[in-house]
């Protein structure tokens, strides 16, 4: 079954999935804030709308893919200044909303909350996996929303993802993403800390690596973000502003209900002093270049010139 499908937000993990939906045969609205993001969209096929607005008056699913929770409530709701037709001003009733962003849980629920009063199903739905997993429609999708909703959006999700799990009701996925995010970054740090430890101590840390990657001390993070490390390879996957601005979220999240992650709160502080370095635009695997500057080592970016 085909479904009339819209996509908000054409960047570096919306425009592949975009085009995973329109290459399974879906109609396809779609909108960006950059005109030059749509070009590929356009090449296959899909229609390209003059707000959100109008891509929801198309769509029976409208799904987003934006940076923050501000975007999110801007096309979704109009909040802000703008003078963009936000997507409750064109969505039909009984249609749905799918936001992919990551945004903090309890302003999914508020945006949730504001739709169904117009009679507009959510589900909000983060995911996992970087741009090649949005590539090769093979991310993780972490839902939360009625489960009669999630059913109705599950094939759509099987075009953009492997591991899909309804995780509750709404809010819920972001609950799951900002609790990945707390894994992903303890990771990051930690195979940070242990490959700047084989370097001060005159061991090869590719070796080290790979024998690790034979134990239980193996993961994906070690694995991939490892050898971005000792390539010196931090051209993004995953941009270190956007895991800096999830974290934030984690750590607001945990201010409303009172509860300690100083794990979490640290790992914070090592991707500030990667962005306020000029650095957010790399992946948040040069969160080890951030260690490796605060024990001493070479502080030039390995992209620049000294």
């Amino acid at each position: 079954m085909t479904l009339s499908v819209g996509f908000i937000g054409l960047g570096i993990m919306g425009r592949p999935m975009a085009l995973n939906l329109r290459r399974a045969g879906h109609a396809l609205a779609v909108w960006a804030r950059r005109p030059e993001a749509t070009a590929a969209l356009t090449e296959a096929g899909a229609e390209v709308c003059a707000s959100p607005a109008a891509v929801a008056a198309r769509s029976e699913v409208c799904f987003t893919m934006v940076a923050d929770t501000e975007d999110v409530e801007q096309v979704l709701l109009g909040t802000g200044d703008s003078g963009m037709e936000p997507v409750i001003a064109g969505a039909q009733p009984g249609s749905v909303v799918v936001d992919m962003s990551t945004i903090a849980p309890s302003a999914a629920r508020r945006i949730a909350e504001r739709l169904a009063s117009a009679g507009i199903e959510m589900l909000d739905a983060p995911v996992s996996g970087g741009e090649q997993g949005a590539i090769d429609g093979t991310l993780s999708i972490m839902v939360g929303g009625p489960a009669s909703t999630f059913a109705r959006v599950q094939p759509l999700f099987e075009r953009m993802g492997r591991h899909i799990v309804h995780v509750g009701d709404q809010g819920a996925g972001q609950v799951c993403k900002a609790c990945n995010q707390v894994l992903v970054g303890h990771t990051i740090a930690g195979v940070a800390e242990a490959l700047l430890l084989a370097e001060a101590s005159g061991v090869d840390g590719a070796k080290v690596r790979e024998a690790l990657l034979g134990g239980f001390a193996n993961s994906r993070i070690l694995e991939v973000h490892g050898k971005r490390m000792l390539d010196g390879d931090f051209a993004p996957g995953f941009k270190a502003r956007l895991h800096q601005k999830d974290l934030r979220i984690v750590l607001e999240a945990a201010n409303e209900l009172g509860l300690a992650l100083p794990g979490a709160a640290q790992v914070q502080q090592g991707l500030n002093a990667l962005v306020g370095q000029g650095d957010g635009e790399l992946d948040s695997a040069a969160l080890y270049q951030v260690l490796k500057r605060l024990n001493g080592g070479d502080s030039t970016h390995p992209d620049r010139d000294p």
